[in-house]
């Protein structure tokens, strides 16, 4: 059997449907571009009839893209499939998901029928749609709990009136493992004419289980898998896309093989949670913020000793640069030394040993030790006086009806010089001023403000990370003027660039 396994990304339909995540064409458009460089097979872009708007994120979806078939989902009506003919009208690969109930729950309270009767109208909608396009797609809708001897049935004669794609959704998220594997094999081996056809999965993860379901379906035949980003969906949501692609890249002996650029997944997880407002929880699997975290002191030593002593899967390979090694109350000197080392402060011995001493005593006060922390405890806390950049004078115009515009002073070894610039806000411009003064080519790599305390006269830290030919430096300043605070974190890391 062919290892390929192709990637059916739903975000944009079934994700879509958590409320409080619509988007609109344009914010389809993006994501829909992102998931192309992502390197998924298809993309289902909406529900046609559902709505005017969802129509025309199909028809624009189509033309903005070009590798991946674009998908069009549909009831088993008629009107539904011609209004997702046309919507397909301009993709270069389009596709119609249609389908109907095929449990006894489906079949009796939903749609008072039989099962003869539904074969029939399963059928029925197959065939109008190959009048239409090539690649039809039939969902078997509540699979999970439908009777395997009926299911097969309708597989065949789906296949027989030019099914391409066989969808088996577990659409309640019901089923088990192995439950919902040997539903797959069952139709393999039972279904004549399952060779003219792709098995499909599309698990929901009511009980937690979608991931591992969408695995024991691949494993036992199916070679495409539905599945959306940061696992959205419908309730307790969808397979998720990243988990089952790592699953499938880490276990090598499993030997499936996905179009997927791995090392994109990271930046498609932050696009879509920030497009559909739903971030993305700390200790989700792969791109959550905690997922190559260390805090324990045994993780945080074995990982700096060997990443494969605590990670199964290397950060790069899905768009993370490094492991982060967070510095608490469980951490031990190891952890503590590097960090230092980071920061430019190399202990050993007795003086590592003092200088750990008064880490845990902080540690056990504060839920984290942050880099200002560590630089007081080395007994070398940062003085502005004493850098050879400092902030001079700072001055910025914003408003809702103005370009927010910046003029910063910066002394370099006495000299004072100043620089004006513009921005997508003050903070923005304010950097940007910065960057044409000091004339080196850094990166932002991250922006971090945090209160202090409560209230709006709160002392704000801002903790800054910035590239410079491949190397990462980090800059901290805290001031009750948040903007200034960034300008001085700003200058604090790139002043630190030898």
């Amino acid at each position: 059997m062919d290892n390929k396994v192709y990637i059916f990304d739903t975000t944009l339909r079934d994700g879509e449907q958590v409320p409080g995540c619509q988007l609109n064409t344009i914010e389809k458009i993006e994501v829909a571009r992102q998931l192309e460089k992502l390197g998924v097979d298809v993309i289902e872009a909406g529900f046609p009839i559902s709505s005017p708007g969802d129509f025309n994120s199909v028809v624009e979806i189509s033309k903005a893209v070009t590798n991946p078939t674009i998908c069009a989902l549909t009831r088993a009506v008629k009107k539904d499939i011609e209004v997702a003919a046309d919507a397909l009208k301009f993709a270069k690969r389009g596709r119609i998901h249609t389908g109907i109930g095929t449990s006894p729950y489906h079949i009796k309270y939903k749609l008072n029928s039989n099962e003869d009767e539904i074969i029939e109208r399963a059928v029925e909608a197959v065939k109008y749609a190959k009048r239409f396009v090539e690649d039809v797609e039939f969902y078997a809708e509540d699979a999970g709990r439908s009777d395997n001897e009926y299911l097969a049935r309708v597989v065949e004669a789906v296949i027989a009136a030019g099914a391409t794609v066989i969808n088996i959704p577990d659409t309640t998220g019901y089923c088990l493992p192995k439950e919902y594997g040997e539903k797959i094999a069952y139709l393999v081996n039972n279904v004549p004419n399952v060779d003219k056809a792709i098995l499909s999965t599309h698990c929901h993860n009511d009980l937690g289980m979608a991931t591992a379901n969408t695995l024991a379906g691949v494993t036992n035949g199916a070679r495409q898998v539905e599945v959306t980003i940061n696992g959205l969906g419908e309730r307790a949501g969808n397979t998720s896309l990243e988990e089952v692609v790592m699953a499938m890249k880490s276990h090598h002996d499993l030997d499936y093989q996905t179009e997927i650029d791995t090392k994109q997944i990271m930046k498609t997880s932050r696009l879509v949670s920030t497009l559909m407002r739903m971030p993305v929880q700390a200790n989700k699997a792969i791109v959550g913020r905690n997922a190559f975290a260390h805090s324990s002191g045994i993780h945080q030593d074995g990982v700096l000793k060997n990443r494969e002593n605590y990670e199964i899967i290397d950060p790069a390979d899905v768009g993370v640069k490094e492991s982060s090694i967070v510095l608490t109350a469980r951490s031990g000197r190891a952890a503590l030394k590097h960090r230092l080392h980071v920061l430019g402060y190399d202990f050993e011995g007795p003086e590592l040993d003092e200088v750990y001493n008064r880490f845990l005593d902080l540690a056990d006060k504060k839920k984290d030790v942050a880099d200002e922390d560590l630089e007081a405890l080395a007994g070398t806390e940062k003085e502005k006086q004493d850098r050879s950049i400092k902030l001079e004078t700072l001055q910025v115009i914003s408003g809702s009806t103005t370009i927010p515009t910046a003029t910063v002073a910066v002394s370099f070894n006495g000299d004072v010089f100043t620089e004006t610039a513009s921005g997508n806000g003050p903070i923005d411009a304010a950097f940007t001023a910065v960057k044409a003064l000091v004339k080196r080519k850094v990166h932002l790599e991250e922006f971090l403000i945090q209160a202090i305390t409560r209230g709006s006269d709160d002392l704000g830290k801002v903790h800054v990370q910035v590239e410079h030919k491949g190397q990462i430096y980090y800059g901290f300043s805290a001031n009750v003027d948040i903007i200034t605070a960034s300008v001085e974190a700003f200058l604090d890391a790139i002043s630190k660039i030898g």
